[in-house]
């Protein structure tokens, strides 16, 4: 019974904290000289204004006798332009239009460019994770390699990309190696963060798999498995399950970093946010619509990874 009532007393204080804090934020909202716009957002999340049809050129209108037929007659004696896909008409039979009047719309929906930027840095970031892993497991192999070679290799990498910002890898990947080797901007965005974030992985590995008792690698020797086969099968099985709260992280850490990319010029969340306030001068407004995106990328990964790492335990 106690323990029950300190439970519900606990989750109220926790109620109360948020709910001070967003009386904070409300009232400091009110203190500034600031117009909030919240109903300019969605259209650049979700447009659902029609799409315009033009006249191609100076005319009259020609509609048939049901309406679901318009015309446009030109001038100049060119071959007439019929359009039979709309919803709205703007014009009615014999009107005089001129190149580019708006003369009838279709009805539906396109996506805005918030969305596009949200799908450009989940693409990004989908990428750029499979890549990493990759770089990640071999280099952490290497790293714990009793090859000389390998491992001065792999510390030198990891020590080199973990002592420089990632704002200047992604600028020689895409200045200097993008033009080497005629990189596009998405590439060279996206190996940047993969050889930035493989670097942390790399480590994170390599500290998972130095966590199994070295009995693991000798138990599963003496059962006739080379050094391969009992690090597939045995060691690296274990150290996944110990990595993977701080690999999960690290992947968030993938989908905030990919914002830095939108300095060569590729448009992910980040850039089209600030596209957007350019053409709305919502700033407020804007920056915490992508700021809410990108919690839901990292709330969505952090929620797949509790749920993995349930699984696994009960597996155990």
């Amino acid at each position: 019974m106690d323990k029950q009532y300190n439970k519900t007393f606990w989750n109220f204080i926790f109620i109360a904290i948020l709910f001070g804090i967003g009386s904070v934020v409300y009232f400091s909202s009110k203190s500034i000289d600031y117009t909030w716009r919240w109903e300019r957002i969605p259209q650049y999340l979700i447009n659902t204004e029609p799409q315009e049809i033009r006249a191609p050129f100076d005319g009259s209108i020609k509609l048939s006798a049901n309406k679901k037929t318009l015309t446009v007659m030109p001038d100049n004696g060119e071959a007439p332009q019929v359009i039979k896909a709309f919803d709205i008409l703007k014009v009615d039979n014999g009107d005089m239009v001129f190149e580019g009047d708006v003369i009838a719309g279709v009805d539906n929906w396109r996506i805005g460019p918030l969305t596009w930027g949200l799908i450009m840095t989940l693409k990004l970031s989908i990428v750029s994770l499979l890549f990493a892993v990759i770089i990640g497991l071999f280099t952490g192999l290497a790293r714990i390699s009793s090859n000389p070679a390998l491992r001065n290799l792999s510390i030198t990498y990891i020590e080199l990309v973990r002592g420089t910002p990632l704002l200047v890898q992604i600028f020689i990947f895409y200045f200097f190696i993008g033009t080497v080797f005629d990189l596009d901007r998405f590439t060279a965005g996206v190996a940047a963060l993969a050889v930035f974030t493989g670097a942390y992985i790399a480590e994170i590995i390599r500290s998972g798999i130095q966590s199994i008792a070295p009995g693991q690698m000798e138990a599963a020797r003496s059962l006739g498995m080379n050094y391969v086969q009992a690090m597939i099968y045995v060691i690296l099985p274990q150290a996944f399950k110990r990595t993977l709260p701080p690999m999960a992280g690290q992947f968030i850490n993938l989908i905030k970093d990919s914002s830095l990319v939108s300095v060569i010029s590729i448009t992910d969340l980040s850039k089209a946010g600030r596209e957007v306030v350019n053409s709305t001068f919502a700033p407020f407004e804007v920056w915490f619509t992508v700021a809410l995106l990108y919690l839901v990328l990292t709330g969505g990964l952090s929620w797949l990874v509790q749920k993995l790492e349930k699984r696994l335990s009960a597996s155990d």
